[in-house]
């Protein structure tokens, strides 16, 4: 790896990289710009890291990496914006992502809570 052109989306990338192969989480979630997928798509291919990749707006890009099983779920229902996910999809996604599973209980509860009021 060239120092010179290491960004800082790229360190965090390895970050995350390191991350999921010392096992410490399955699936990640990362975010970056259209002219830095390449070459975090690369790095993944390199490692033999499968993953999904996701528009998101015109300028940038979801890149969700991580254990086969995870991807294979997420896969099911991230075909559209996260913020379109419903309370359920948004529950399953936290959890596969090691946020907080009460937090997840509380942010389950207050979205259904607007879905069944709309």
């Amino acid at each position: 790896m060239n120092v010179v052109n290491v960004t800082p989306e790229l360190m965090v990338l390895c970050n995350h990289i390191y991350e999921y192969k010392k096992g410490v989480r399955n699936l990640i979630l990362f975010t970056l710009a259209n002219n830095q997928v390449q070459n975090a798509v690369t790095r993944l291919q390199r490692q033999n890291i499968d993953y999904i990749l996701q528009a998101v707006g015109d300028n940038n890009v979801n890149i969700f990496f991580g254990r086969r099983e995870c991807l294979e779920a997420i896969r099911t229902f991230v075909n559209r914006p996260l913020n379109k996910l419903s309370p359920e999809e948004d529950f399953i996604l936290g959890a596969l992502l090691g946020y907080d599973v009460c937090q997840q209980c509380e942010r389950f509860c207050e979205r259904k809570k607007r879905t069944t009021a709309s």
